[in-house]
């Protein structure tokens, strides 16, 4: 039996997959979470086989979630179930681990066999996100300034766009506030943007978080 942890934010989406996993015979889930901080202490404590990891939520979210877990539990398998299918989303989930990567419009039979596959030792990512990494590679050298971002960085772009302070970012990743200033730098600087409200708007602008009202303070 392959046991199972679900990890998203909205409950619709985990009880929509916990249904669909119901009936499947060699599949248990064994535990939910709605955050990335509780999936790595589910992981922790229950030593699932594999995770279906939401990438966007509060907090630490997916992505450090899912380098914290690979990190810590390296036979538990990470399958990121997502609504982005473009880099850099995939490329930073390799990056941190995740053995996996599916959307959320993926049926039972490709749910199903993504988790059997990644169990059994290998990698599965659906056709058109293995075609878009397929052709990452062959443009590396033209990067774009979205394809330059590490997955550290992502995190930290995903965090500044919740309106999380440095202070509080440096706690949730177990950096230092100097290390964390560095990053943001970093992402100032790829992206061509001079502080936080312009890396959230750049964010929205493209696509790497869902659109919304930013206050004075960048807060979404």
């Amino acid at each position: 039996m392959i046991k199972v942890i679900l990890v998203d934010d909205h409950d619709l989406v985990r009880g929509g997959i916990n249904r669909m996993l119901e009936d499947v015979q060699d599949i248990t889930v064994i535990a939910e979470a709605d955050n990335g901080e509780s999936a790595v202490e589910l992981a922790r404590r229950l030593t699932p086989d594999v995770i279906l990891m939401d990438v966007s939520m509060p907090g630490i979210g997916g992505l450090e979630a899912t380098r914290r877990i690979t990190t810590s539990s390296p036979k538990t398998k990470v399958i990121a179930v997502t609504v982005y299918d473009d880099n850099p989303f995939p490329m930073c989930l390799i990056g941190a681990g995740a053995s996996g990567y599916i959307t959320k419009g993926s049926d039972i039979t490709e749910i199903t066999h993504a988790i059997r596959t990644v169990n059994d030792g290998e990698q599965y990512f659906t056709r058109d996100i293995a075609d878009k990494l397929a052709r990452s590679f062959v443009r590396r050298r033209g990067q774009t300034p979205l394809e330059s971002i590490t997955d550290r960085e992502m995190v930290v772009m995903l965090m500044v766009a919740q309106g999380i302070r440095n202070k509080d970012i440096s706690e949730k990743l177990c950096l230092s506030p100097k290390t964390t200033s560095t990053y943001r730098y970093r992402l100032f600087e790829k992206l061509g943007v001079d502080n936080d409200v312009e890396l959230t708007r750049w964010a929205i602008r493209n696509g790497v978080v869902n659109e919304c009202s930013i206050d004075d303070a960048g807060r979404c």
